[in-house]
This record gives C-alpha cells, structure tokens and sequence, in this order.
C-alpha cells in the first residue's frame, strides 16, 4: 500500500527526516501526517504530488504500482 512507501521514502533518503518535518513541509500536523503514514487516512492528492517532487520520485511509485522510483513498469 502507499502508506507503507511514504513512511520507506521518509526514512530512505541520506537525511531521514520526522514526521514533523514532513507535516511542515504538507502544512499540516504531525498527528495527521501518522495517520496516512499507518494507512489510518487517505493521504490527500495534492500532498502525493507535493511528496512525488520533494523526494523526486513518481506518482506511481508512491501509489505502488511500480518498484522503478522513476515511474514506468
């Protein structure tokens, strides 16, 4: 699912980042930022694209339907 993939790109990258820091950057709460990491809430569209540019990777990466971070099959 796409909450395991937000949670793998925020502890993925050479700097790992907080929730918090995550939330601040999507303007909006920690607590609410959890709750789409653990799969409790749909995370927003506007926030998978705002995601998808600042980690640099696709859409349908984070959706999960491709393992190739720059999209394609």
């Amino acid at each position: 699912m796409y909450y395991n993939r937000l949670k793998d790109l925020r502890e993925d990258r050479n700097k790992k980042y907080t929730q918090k820091q995550i939330a601040d950057l999507l303007q909006t709460t920690q607590q609410t930022y959890s709750l789409w990491e653990i799969g409790e809430r749909e995370i927003p569209f506007h926030h998978v694209i705002t995601l998808a540019k600042f980690y640099d990777v696709s859409i349908d990466y984070i959706a999960g339907l491709t393992n190739n971070k720059r999209g394609g099959k």
